[in-house]
């Protein structure tokens, strides 16, 4: 498999340039930061709930929706994916447990 989360990344931007008329993700960022969170949520629960559902076919598309709208409300807010890998990275750097617990209670 060939397309990666950059390649995603970037035809979120291509698509954002568009007329809303023309281009869901140019109509979604013109509805603002607010229905693109919301957008993440929806998404987020239906893969969820496929999940639970042990709904394999199901999370696999939900999966994709949750990624395409993390990458468009990103977009809304002006946080750069490098920035998101970047704290991903940084968290790698140790154990899971160590870096959860460095975070403080939550």
């Amino acid at each position: 498999m060939s397309f990666t989360l950059e390649d995603l990344n970037q035809r979120v931007a291509a698509r954002a340039a568009a007329s809303p008329d023309e281009s869901y993700t140019a109509r979604l960022l013109s509805r603002g930061v607010q229905k693109c969170a919301q957008k993440l949520g929806e998404e987020a629960t239906e893969a969820v709930i496929a999940a639970v559902a042990a709904d394999r076919p199901g999370l696999i598309g939900e999966a994709g929706d949750v990624l395409y709208h993390l990458l468009v409300l990103l977009k809304a807010t002006d946080v750069p994916l490098e920035e998101v890998m970047a704290e991903l990275e940084s968290r790698t750097a140790q154990s899971g447990l160590t870096e959860k617990a460095s975070r403080g209670k939550s």
